[in-house]
């Protein structure tokens, strides 16, 4: 597969916690180069920067998103249809799924306006957790 399935710039689309089906929109502007991932982006937490490693053979990637001077969220994802599906994890306190696609792709799936819901304590505490090893892209 191409290179062309990981494109550098806006993406969007929303996480959601394992026992809520609340959507929660995130806007990321992401740079991929060379299997590296980095970029930013704003949710209904805040700031975080993103950092982690693309396979564009495999179509998997990984990374951590980081709320500068609070927590950790590790995500885990594929590259399949009209975006990244996968997996998030704070640690032991916290996990769900997300879903997120390149802007020019527009708002694919029905994903539009992803509704903001109130945040549980367990994910919006302070505490830096330990990005958990999930992938093989590294």
């Amino acid at each position: 597969m191409s290179e062309s399935l990981f494109p550098s710039g806006p993406w969007t689309g929303f996480y959601k916690y394992s026992r809520d089906s609340a959507k929660h929109r995130m806007d990321l502007e992401l740079t991929f180069e060379g299997g590296h991932l980095n970029g930013d982006g704003l949710d209904d937490i805040g700031q975080f920067l993103v950092k982690g490693r693309y396979d564009a053979q495999e179509l998997e990637c990984h990374w951590t998103k980081t709320y500068v001077g609070r927590h950790e969220v590790y995500y885990r994802g594929y590259r399949e249809g009209k975006g990244i599906w996968g997996a998030w994890e704070i640690g032991l306190r916290g996990h769900g799924g997300f879903h997120i696609w390149p802007k020019t792709a527009g708002e694919e799936g029905g994903q539009a306006a992803a509704k903001e819901e109130p945040v549980p304590a367990e994910a919006s505490q302070s505490e830096t957790a330990a990005p958990v090893e999930l992938g093989r892209c590294g």
